[in-house]
This record gives C-alpha cells, sequence and structure tokens, in this order.
C-alpha cells in the first residue's frame, strides 16, 4: 500500500483538527520550539496557495498587480511582495520564484480561489498570460532553524546557502524532483520546499529520518507571531495598508504605476500613516479583537496572540500617534507593552528600508 503524506505524519505522532489538511501538533511543540535555536524542524504548509503565471507577458503582468519590483527577478531568484487593491489595502504577503518559463506564486492559507479570481479580473483580452492554480497538484514544506544552512549542505543543496532570499534551485532528493528556495516567510534560516503532492510522502519521510524534527501548525503561528509576519484575515485585510503593516521591504518605490501605487507614494510622501502593526508582550492571555485603550481611549486592537512557555505575545495596531516600541497599554484585563519584530518595519530612506 502506498503511503500518504498523511499516513507517515500519523505515524510521527501528528495531530489533526477536523478537516485540516496540515497537522495542528506532534505533541511536541515545546521540543520542536527548542531544536528551532540549534536544529531544523519541518512544518507542513501544504494548505497555503500556488498559482503558475506562464506567457511572454506574465512578467509585466504581475509587476503592475503588486508592489515589488517582479520585473528584476532572474530565472532562479524570488522575492516578497504585497497584493492590494486599488485603494492600496492589502490582500496578502506572497513569496514570488521566477524561473525560465513561469512565475510561481506562493499565497497564504486560502487566498488561491480568490487570488485566482482577482488576477483573472485585471487580464485584458491581448495580455499573454495564462494563470494556473496548482494548490492541490503539490506539497508545501518550510525547514525552519539555526541548523538549516549545515543541514542543506550536507544533503547537497548547493548555491543556496547565503543567497539573497527567495533564490531557488530544483535538485532530485530522494530520486524525487523538488523546488528548494532560500527562506521560509518568517526571516528565520531555512528553506521553502515544493514537491508534488504524490511525492511529498516520500520526501517528509527521508527528512524525518534524517533527523529534521517534525513540527505543527501551532510552533509554526508561534514563530510568526514572534518574527512579525503578518496574514490574512487578521493583520492583511482592508482596513490597512502595506505600510501600516509594517510591509516596507517588500515595496519598491522606484518602480513604476502598479495597483495602488499612488496612495502607497503618498502615504510615504506626506508621512500620512496613522496606524502600525506591532508586536506586545502581554501579562495574561487576551483574545483577538479586543481593544487596546490608551490613556482611557481605543488606540487599536489585538489581531493575532498566543501563549507561549514564556507568556502571552500578539500583534496588534496601534494609532501612531499614541506611541511604540516600549508603550504600555490596556488590553482588557491585560497589559500590554509594545515590542519591535524582525519582520516589522516602519519607514523608508535614501532608497532603502529600514
Amino acid at each position: 500500500m502506498i503511503q500518504t503524506l498523511k499516513d507517515i505524519q500519523n505515524s510521527l505522532g501528528a495531530i489533526f483538527e477536523e478537516e485540516s489538511i496540515v497537522p495542528q501538533s506532534f505533541g511536541n511543540d515545546i521540543v520542536a520550539l527548542e531544536t528551532v535555536e540549534k536544529g531544523v524542524i519541518l512544518c507542513d504548509r501544504s494548505h497555503c496557495g500556488l498559482i503558475r503565471l506562464t506567457g511572454e507577458d506574465r512578467v509585466q503582468f504581475l509587476h503592475n498587480q503588486s508592489t515589488n519590483d517582479i520585473k528584476c527577478l532572474q530565472p532562479g531568484e524570488g522575492c516578497a511582495t504585497v497584493l492590494v487593491t486599488s485603494t492600496a489595502r492589502t490582500i496578502d504577503l506572497a513569496a514570488v520564484y521566477a524561473t525560465e518559463d513561469a512565475l510561481l506564486l506562493l499565497l497564504s492559507p486560502g487566498q488561491n480561489q480568490s487570488m485566482m479570481e482577482w488576477l483573472d479580473r485585471y487580464l485584458f483580452p491581448m495580455d499573454r498570460v495564462k494563470l494556473a492554480d496548482l494548490s492541490k497538484e503539490i506539497a508545501i514544506f518550510n525547514l525552519i532553524g539555526k541548523g538549516s544552512d549545515d543541514f542543506g549542505e550536507n544533503l547537497g543543496w548547493k548555491g543556496l546557502s547565503g543567497q539573497q532570499e527567495g533564490v531557488h534551485r530544483t535538485f532530485n532528493f530522494a530520486g524525487e524532483e523538488v523546488i528548494i528556495a532560500l527562506g521560509n516567510g518568517l526571516g528565520l534560516p531555512g528553506y521553502t520546499l515544493i514537491i508534488s503532492r504524490e511525492n511529498a510522502a516520500k520526501l517528509w519521510e527521508e527528512l524525518a529520518n534524517k533527523g529534521v524534527v517534525s513540527a505543527g501548525d501551532r510552533v509554526w503561528e508561534q514563530l510568526r507571531i514572534q518574527q512579525g509576519r503578518p496574514i490574512p484575515p487578521t493583520e492583511l485585510t482592508e482596513e490597512y495598508n502595506p505600510l501600516e503593516a509594517g510591509l516596507w521591504k517588500a515595496i519598491s518605490f522606484e518602480k513604476g504605476c502598479y495597483i495602488g501605487q499612488e496612495t502607497i507614494a503618498r502615504l510615504n510622501t506626506y508621512k500620512g500613516v496613522k496606524q502600525r502593526l506591532w508586536g506586545i508582550k502581554l501579562d495574561a492571555p487576551v483574545t483577538p479583537e479586543t481593544p487596546i485603550i490608551v490613556e482611557g481611549k481605543k488606540a487599536g486592537k489585538i489581531t493575532s496572540a498566543i501563549a507561549t512557555p514564556d507568556g502571552s505575545i500578539g500583534l496588534a495596531y496601534l494609532k501612531t500617534k499614541v506611541g511604540g516600541e516600549g508603550l504600555k497599554v490596556k488590553i482588557g484585563d491585560a497589559v500590554g507593552e509594545l515590542i519591535a519584530l524582525p519582520l516589522l518595519t516602519h519607514e523608508y530612506y535614501e532608497g532603502k528600508q529600514s
């Protein structure tokens, strides 16, 4: 009998929530989080969306629909980019990988269908672009941890370590073809692996046999909050623009016109960012959507929160005028302190993000 990915994961102690296609935990969350500091963990991100763009106009098309400079990408390179509405409201933070004949657009979980419809809306009859939703055909894994570079080098994944995030190559690993990209969307050492769904079980099993610790979505969620990775539908919604979401590094301020460009340029030029996304350290658990109170007035809200072995942490939007890092705030019965996080940036200068 051919073993499926779920079979392999179950044999390693996976715990699935109802209707979830990725494990929530392997009953080892604390161990997995400790492993990030010295070794490598493996997270299943196969609920993410993957859209392939082909055709002669694919680069110009995606360049016009998102915030980063897609035209500068050479085959084998990649970058992060933000998909926004015409009024510069956030839809998703995506990764783009350029190959010789296609662009691969890696989306957050649950975004593939709506993004296919959204992109198709901007395709004109003369555009030489074809869209294909590969989400059900492929599996996506993240390798995360400070031991990732050594691990990859030992497996023969040459040409990735030390490169810019998004650089990717196709390797034959355990007899299967897999795209391996530097980076995992969390700003932590590691890789993103893209493989056909039918070969995913063999890859997971092989990585586990080589000492990688299997980790569930709960671990990934804690890491993304600790790093400051915004996602839909919590931090990335039509309530916020990418500057408020701290995504300055995924925006090119030198490229030409694109959807939402005028609004983003105006916000930057006139310092018009009225609220910002921050990390928040909490002295007690809180519920997302809870208002943040500063001097007796509502100044923002919690968007994500999670309890960790070291206490509760979260992400929160807060009005710019009330303060920033180090500010103490009230959230229900809890007290929080705003903290800076690695992936969140709040200004732009001299042509560089900061």
